[in-house]
This record gives C-alpha cells, structure tokens and sequence, in this order.
C-alpha cells in the first residue's frame, strides 16, 4: 500500500468543499475498518445523513454493534442488497489523513493486522455516549470539623491531582472507601458537588510565562530548539545531557515554542513514577497541568484527554508509550525524554518500539522529534553519526555542581561473609555519610528479597507451575511470584518436593534482603526499599519518594526505579551491589544497558551542593564497559560498541526479526518451526537468514510452551515484505499463536 493513496480523494466521493474530506451521499457503498480481529474492511451503507471518509462509526457485525472507522468506498462485487446501514456516526472529530496514514504505516512496519492498530487508537471509554451533564466532585473550600482515616484519603485524591474532578464512583475507588464518606464530606462543604459538561477542554498553558533563566550551556540548545519547532517542518534531535544538567528546562523551552505557534505537544515519559513530578514543573512553567494519559489516570480522564486531542482542546499531553496513538489535531513536537528506556518497548499485543514510532508520526505531521537521554541509545547515536538526527548536546551539570567520582571495588580483594553483599570498603564509606547527614543509596535491580528458594534437603528449587521460571521470594508480601505470569502463592513451610520442613533456604539477594542487610550493618539508620512491586499506588510510591528527598532515609535500597529522573538532593553516595549483573547472558544489547543503568544511577548522587561518588563492586573490573563506566567516556564507549555490531551485522547495523510460537502442545509448536524452516525461500531471496527454531530461554509460559525462531538480514534488506510472503504460506491450526516481533529488544 502506497503513502500518497491517502492524499487523493477517493473517485468515487467528492471532497467536501468545507472539510476537504471525501463525502459519501446517503446509502453509497462505505468501507469501515472496525477494531475486531479481522483481516480486511467490511463494506456499509451510508446512514442516511451521509458520512465522510475518517468518521467514526457504530456499525452492525452479527448480532453487535461495533466500532468502526470509514476508510474510503465500498469495493461491492457481491450481491449488493445484502449490504448492511451503518448504524451511526459517532459525535467525535473525524481521524485525519495523517492518522491514518500513521496506523497503516506501523502496521505495515510491524506486521501487524490493521484491526489491532486501530484497537491501539480507540482506547477510550465511551467514544459513543452523546455529550451531556454528569455530577462531579471537587475539592471545596472548607475543612471537616473531624478528620478520619477515610476522609483523609478522599482529600488526598484532591491533593494528588490538583484542579481535577471525579464522579462519585471514582473518587470512592481512588480514596478505597464508600460513597457516604464523600457525601458526609459534601454536606460539610470540603467536597464540592457540581454538574459539569462530560469532556472540556484543558486550561490554557501560558508559553510566554518565565521560565528558568537558562546557562550558557542550556541556552543555545534551547534556541535551536525552539527554531525548529518555529519552522513548522519535520525534524528529530537528540538531546544528550550529563545527569543533572537540566534537559527537561532546554525541551520545555521548544514545548513553549509549539505552544506559540498554536500546535499540540506530546511529552513521553517511561515510568509513571516520574508523572507527578514532572506535571508539577509543567505547571510552574505554563501556568496549568496538562493532560495526563496513563493508565494510572480514571477512565472519564482518559475519555476526556482522547477527545481534547482531537478537537485541540489539550495543547499539552504527557502520558504513555501509548499516548502515541492520540488522534492529535495538530500536533507539532513530541518529546521522548529518557529515550534509552526499554519500558518504550512493547512486549506483548502489538510489538512497537515507542521511540521509533514517535519518528514516523512527526514525519508524517510535519512535526519536531527530541529524544532526550543522559546515555542515549545506540540506536540514536548511530543516526547521528549518519546524519539522519541532529545531535544538541549539555556538557556540564546545573550551576556548580560536579559530576560524582566514580570508582571500583575489587570484590575478589574484599572480604565479604557468606550470605551478605556489602563490602567492608562500601560499608566504611556509609558509615561516613551517616556521621555526616548525609543519604546513600544501595542499587540492586532485582526485586522482592531473594530470586531463588531452594530446599537443602533435596536440592529441589521452586518454580511456577505454569512457567519454566523460578518464583521469587517478596518477604514484604510473605509471597512466592512469578515476575513472568505473575502467579502467586504464600511462602510454604515445607518443600513442595519433598515435604520436609525448616530446609527452605533463600538463595541470593534482591532488594528486600539488601535491605534487610543494611538494617543489620546500620541499626541506627532508616532504611527504605524503592520498589514499584512494594507500592499499591502512584501515589503511594509519590509520596516516598517526596519523603526520602525531604530527608526521611538515611539508606535507600532501590532498583532501577531510582534510576530515573529522581531528585534526592541529601544523596551522596551510590554503591551498586552487582555491577556485573546486566553484563551476564547473550543478550546483544547487554553491554549498552548495563552502561546506561550505571551511568544513569550513578547521576544520583551529588545533584546538590554536597559533591557525590559512586562506587560499583564487581568482580570484572578490568571489564571494557565497567572502565568505559569509570572513565565517563562515553564517545569512546559507543564507537567501540558500533564496530563490534557493525561487525557483527546486527541492529542498529543490520536488521532483525523474532518469531515466537506458542501452545500448549510443545510438539505441534515444534512441527511448526520445522515447517517454516523449510519453508524459507522468501527470506533466502533477499539474502536473509534464519535461525531455529529452539525453544525460547524461558520455554514456557502461563502453560504455553514457546519455540522461537530468529531472521537477520542486511540493512538495506526489504525484510517485511519478505517476512509477508514466508508467513502467508503457512497455515497456523489449533492453539499455536504467532507473533512477529521487529527490531526485538528482548529474546527471552
């Protein structure tokens, strides 16, 4: 399918001379994408007001009624009477052009149904309710005369979200209590009970408020920034800054630009952890919060922001990976901040990497890219060395501080008891900072409290029964989980092999243990585990963090969650307790990320006035990545990688593909993967090879037993059309699933 079908009107339906858009006269033969598993359009009759190409539509399928796109004419050549009506045309802004073209783009990239990419453009509640009055709740004036646990925690929902406002069941579900408690805070007057129209549009940000004065590092990057964005023309730029230099200030600065010039901005984040912080210096900037799309937002809000973005009632969205798929008015700057991040992956449903689907919308819609990281992705690095991206860089830290000291400890010189994993020389180092007031972390990126149980007297290790994974132990929740499927169980007293009690024996450390250490080593100290697992709620997990910067820990053990975009202003010392963790297994990108989550968790400390080290125990520490880590040079870091993988001719060098297949019958799987394997004219005619099928490292999951199978081609292969032509001549029975992965991040 060809990019410029979409720029001609369909020949058989006139643009419409106010809209532009092919209109279709009553009762014409319509094609409709709906969000059902189908493989092609489904043909309609115009209701009878008409319809345009790119409304929204109810149409029947069966004995339903589902959601639709009009997607151009009907293709007819059948018996024409037994065309249904569509049903309805939904009240919402049409999809435009470039949308469209945006879905069929990603699917035609990704191998996936276009079906499934519209499911991934419709996720809003209630797209067909007709806009009325709803009765809402918001923070009133007063204060109860009594406060109480529940009250409490209805007023907090308030607090976390300031401005917004919740139905009835919303907020009762937010606050975990019952509507009479909101009711009794209603007639006192701390709740405010009001009708209000179903979706409105967001506050006006103000871009011509001050921002921060900016340094003489940061202001040029801005003002190239801003330029292009003032342009009006398309572009990608990655923003590469130290730890601490102030990226988000330099990409808030183009943020105003767009806003200027009267167009909508998109703002990507990779955890939701980092949302409230960030929406809180949105609003010192701009004046007001933006809108929110994640799936910690309520389902009125998320109904709420899919409209605004269409109508151009939200100029400012900061969401999700998922917030890619907004059907923006006009949108003209998307910002990928910590571009690096491996949460930008989609790993399940439809498989697309977030930060090149952000290149290909802004391509599409004539709008501006910014991937901003301290330790960007090879990927990116590599486009800028070609010349694709345009690289603006921050060298030093804001104001006057410097960046951490960086150093080893050789763990093979430590002496270091059985079962415990801090090093006298790191031990030594927080007792200093205790004496001094001053915060460190411990960083181990492994949650719960140890990754293995094993039975000492038969030797046996407790796995998950539906996965060929082993469960962890999460002492904080005195449960047994499986970080694959996620089933759980209670710590049991007795080996499930053997039945003998008392030789269970926890093997390894993860965070809860580490903490458990630091209590031990430290008793005077307050120690406190970052962990998303340990947290019920965004808010919950906000609220920590805003305590731990305030100074309520001395010793914060955490996982990558610590990694990114936190401010502890007391923390002046990072000790990484497994440096050599991320460099084991065969995982292609093992020494890029455990470089970056160094290198990231390292900028922790000192981001202050009080100046920062970081010291990672290891046992390789004449390892090539950890002294690229200890020297800091990271050009030097990311040639060497280069010319390994271009020697290799493996991503971002070469191109590849994984296919997993799965069922509950390993054998069928397996005559599969023989089948396409012998099958692989297609992928040999443009010199792509194929390796497996074997079973995947995790060969089972939730009970179905996973084979894969690896394609890897040149660069300049045109490898999805050959992909298409080797899958379509295979004929998938029974239980088997398929999925096709592009550019895999992950191989498990």
């Amino acid at each position: 399918m060809t990019d410029d079908l979409f720029a001609r009107p369909d020949p058989a339906a006139p643009p419409c001379p106010q809209t532009g858009r092919a209109r279709f006269a009553p009762g014409a033969l319509v094609s409709v994408l709906t969000t059902q598993p189908l493989d092609r359009t489904l043909d309609y009759r115009a209701p009878q007001a008409g319809c345009a190409k790119g409304d929204f539509v109810e149409v029947p399928l069966g004995p339903r009624r589902v959601l639709g796109v009009v997607w151009g004419a009907g293709e007819g050549g059948y018996d024409l009477s037994r065309v249904r009506p569509v049903h309805r045309v939904l009240d919402v802004a049409p999809m435009r052009d470039e949308m469209r073209q945006f879905l069929t783009r990603a699917a035609e990239y990704t191998l996936t149904p276009l079906p499934a990419m519209l499911r991934l453009a419709t996720r809003s509640p209630g797209l067909g309710q007709d806009v009325s009055l709803r009765r809402v709740y918001a923070r009133g004036a007063a204060d109860p005369d009594r406060m109480t646990d529940a009250r409490a925690r209805v007023l907090a929902v308030f607090d976390d979200a300031p401005g917004l406002s919740f139905t009835m069941a919303e907020l009762a579900e937010l606050a975990g209590c019952g509507a009479s408690v909101v009711r009794g805070l209603v007639a006192q007057g701390a709740v405010e009970e009001r009708e209000a129209p179903r979706d409105t549009a967001y506050p006006r940000l103000d871009p011509d408020l001050p921002g921060k004065p900016l340094t003489d590092d940061q202001a040029p990057a801005a003002a190239q920034l801003t330029g292009a964005v003032a342009a009006g023309r398309y572009g990608t730029t990655m923003l590469r800054g130290v730890t601490g230099s102030g990226k988000t200030e330099v990409y808030l600065e183009a943020v105003a630009a767009c806003l200027r010039a009267g167009r909508q901005a998109l703002v990507l984040l990779p955890e939701i952890a980092l949302t409230s912080e960030f929406l809180s210096r949105v609003e010192a900037r701009f004046g007001a919060r933006p809108a929110e799309w994640h799936h910690g937002v309520t389902q009125t809000e998320r109904r709420r922001c899919w409209k605004m973005a269409a109508e151009g009632g939200a100029s400012l969205v900061v969401g999700a990976r998922s917030a890619l798929f907004l059907p923006f008015r006009d949108l003209g700057l998307i910002v990928v901040d910590e571009e690096h991040d491996t949460s930008y992956k989609q790993e399940d449903g439809v498989l697309y990497s977030a930060r090149d689907m952000a290149v290909l919308r802004a391509s599409l819609a004539s709008a501006q890219v910014v991937l901003a990281s301290a330790t960007p992705s090879l990927e990116t690095w590599a486009n800028v060395e070609s010349g694709k991206y345009r690289a603006l860089t921050l060298h030093s830290r804001f104001g006057d501080r410097a960046m951490p000291d960086m150093r080893a400890i050789d763990m093979r010189a430590e002496d270091v008891p059985p079962g415990r994993w801090v090093s006298p020389t790191l031990r030594a180092l927080i007792a200093d900072r205790l004496e001094k007031g001053e915060q460190s972390l411990l960083f181990l990126n492994r949650r719960g409290y140890a990754p293995v149980t094993i039975c000492r007297a038969c030797g046996g290790m407790i796995g998950c029964d539906h996965c060929d994974a082993r469960m962890v132990e999460h002492r904080f929740l005195k449960r047994l989980v499986c970080h694959q499927c996620g089933e759980t169980r209670p710590i049991p007293a007795a080996c499930p092999s053997c039945d003998v009690e008392g030789k269970l024996a926890p093997v390894g450390p993860g965070v809860e243990r580490m903490a458990e250490e630091a209590t031990a080593l430290f008793p005077e100290a307050r120690v406190e585990v970052l962990s998303s697992d340990m947290y019920t709620s965004a808010r919950a997990l906000k609220a920590r963090i805003e305590a731990i910067a305030a100074g309520d820990a001395d010793i914060v053990v955490g996982t990558q969650l610590v990694a990114k975009g936190h401010n502890f202003p007391l923390l002046t010392l990072v000790g990484v307790i497994d440096a050599d963790l991320g460099l084991q297994g065969s995982d292609l990108r093992a020494a890029e990320r455990t470089f970056q989550l160094m290198r990231q968790v390292a900028g922790r400390a000192g981001r202050a006035e009080r100046p920062g080290a970081a010291w990672l125990q290891t046992f390789q520490p004449d390892h090539p990545v950890i002294r690229a880590i200890l020297k800091g040079d990271e050009d030097g870091f990311w040639a060497a990688e280069a010319a390994e993988r271009r020697a290799a001719g493996v991503p971002p060098y070469g191109r590849m593909a994984g296919i997993v297949l799965s069922s509950p019958d390993v054998q069928a799987v397996f005559d599969l993967g023989n089948r396409m394997a012998r099958a692989d004219a297609p992928l040999r005619r443009v010199g792509a090879r194929l390796y497996g099928p074997a079973p995947a490292p995790i060969a089972r999951i939730r009970g179905r037993h996973r084979v894969r199978l690896l394609v890897k081609a040149d660069k300049s292969a045109p490898l999805q059309a050959a992909l298409a032509e080797w899958l379509a001549q295979i004929r998938i029975k029974g239980d088997i699933r398929l999925s096709v992965d592009i550019d895999p991040q992950s191989f498990y």
